[in-house]
C-alpha cells in the first residue's frame, strides 16, 4: 500500500532502503482515487522509530494511504526533536472534527503509573470516546490495549513480577478462523516488552470482548470489540529486528534488572544475532486489518461513520 506521506519524513530514506513503496505528496495527488485516511497516535518516546515500524507494515498492498500523526497536547517529548513534531506531528485539537478509516494508537512506557497519574490521561480518554464514532476500526496496542479495556470495560491492569519480554508462541483461541488472522501458521510468534498484563478471565467475563489468540507463556494476545471495530493488542509485530535487542542493551546500561529476552537470539545468546520469526505475520495482521476491518467495512463517504 503506498502511503502518502512528506518526502521529508525520516522514515522514508529508510523505508525505500528495504524496497518498500512508499508515495510522496505529490505523486498521491495525482490518483483519482480515494485513499484510506489513518491516524497515528503516537505515544513512544522515540517516535521516528515508531513512525518508521508502522509505516513498513502499513506499506504492502495497491491502495493508498493518507496519514496523520498525532500527539498528545502539552507533553513533552523528551527523546524526539521538537523540530520533527514541528514538522510532522498535530494535536488532536487539529484533527477531532475529521473522521478516519481507521487508527492507531501506540504503547507507552507509563505501565508502573496509576492511569490518572499519566499526565495526559483525560484527553486519552477523550481520543478513545472520539474514536468511538469518528473511526471505522481502531487499533489499540500494548499500553494503549490495556488502558483502553480499563476505560471503557473496567479490565483491572495486572502487573508483573518482572518484565515480560521476548518473542513468544501464541495461537488463535478455539480455532475462531477471524479474518485477522487469514494466512496465519497454527502457530506463530509475537514480540512482547511490558510489565503488565491483562488476564484471560477478566476478558472472557466481559461479554462485549471477544478474545481472538493466547499464549500459554504469554497470556492474552488480541481481544475485539464491536465486531472488529476495536481490537486490543498485547504485543508488539510491528517491531524491528533489532528493537528488543537495543531495549535489552538500554536497560543493562542503566543498571536495570532485566534478563535476555526470551527465544530471541540464536541460542539464546545475547552475543548472537536475533531471529526474525515474527516479520510475515505482522505483515499479514496489518495487512488483514486493512483489508478486512477498515476497506471493506469503512464507507466511500467519511462523514458517514457512526
Amino acid at each position: 500500500m503506498p502511503v502518502k506521506i512528506p518526502a521529508s519524513l525520516p522514515a522514508v530514506d529508510m523505508l525505500l532502503r528495504e524496497n518498500i513503496f512508499v508515495m510522496d505528496n505529490h505523486r498521491a495527488d495525482a490518483q483519482d482515487i480515494r485513499p484510506l485516511r489513518i491516524v497515528i497516535l503516537n505515544l513512544m518516546p522515540l517516535k521516528i522509530v515508531t513512525e518508521t515500524d508502522l509505516l513498513r507494515l502499513l506499506s504492502n498492498s495497491p491502495l493508498q494511504i493518507e496519514l496523520d500523526l498525532i500527539v498528545p497536547s502539552g507533553h513533552t517529548s523528551r527523546n524526539t526533536p521538537q523540530e520533527h513534531l514541528d514538522a510532522f506531528y498535530k494535536e488532536f485539537d487539529n484533527i477531532r472534527n475529521n473522521n478516519y478509516d481507521g487508527m492507531i494508537i501506540t504503547g507507552a512506557p507509563v505501565e508502573h503509573l496509576d492511569f490518572n497519574q499519566v499526565d495526559y490521561w483525560n484527553e486519552l480518554t477523550d481520543i478513545f470516546d472520539w474514536a468511538y464514532t469518528h473511526v471505522t476500526s481502531t487499533l489499540h496496542i500494548c499500553w494503549a490495549a490495556v488502558a483502553a479495556l480499563h476505560y471503557r470495560y473496567g479490565i483491572p491492569k495486572r502487573m508483573l513480577d518482572k518484565k515480560r519480554f521476548g518473542v513468544f508462541a501464541t495461537q488463535q483461541v478455539d480455532n475462531n478462523h477471524n479474518p485477522l488472522f487469514r494466512g496465519f501458521d497454527d502457530i506463530f510468534y509475537v514480540p512482547n516488552s511490558r510489565h503488565c498484563e491483562v488476564f484471560r478471565e477478566d476478558i472472557e467475563k466481559e461479554k462485549a470482548l471477544t478474545l481472538l489468540s493466547y499464549s500459554d507463556d504469554c497470556g492474552v494476545h488480541i481481544a475485539m470489540a464491536r465486531g472488529g471495530r476495536d481490537f486490543y493488542i498485547l504485543g508488539h509485530s510491528e517491531y524491528a529486528p533489532y528493537t528488543l535487542d537495543t531495549e535489552y542493551r538500554r536497560d543493562l546500561a542503566l543498571g536495570l534488572p532485566i534478563e535476555p529476552p526470551l527465544n530471541y537470539y540464536r541460542d539464546d545468546n545475547p552475543d548472537n544475532e536475533p531471529i526474525v520469526r515474527w516479520r510475515s505475520h505482522g505483515n499479514l495482521l496489518f495487512s488483514n486489518w486493512l483489508n478486512y476491518f477498515v476497506y471493506q467495512l469503512t464507507p466511500y463517504d467519511l462523514n458517514k461513520i457512526r
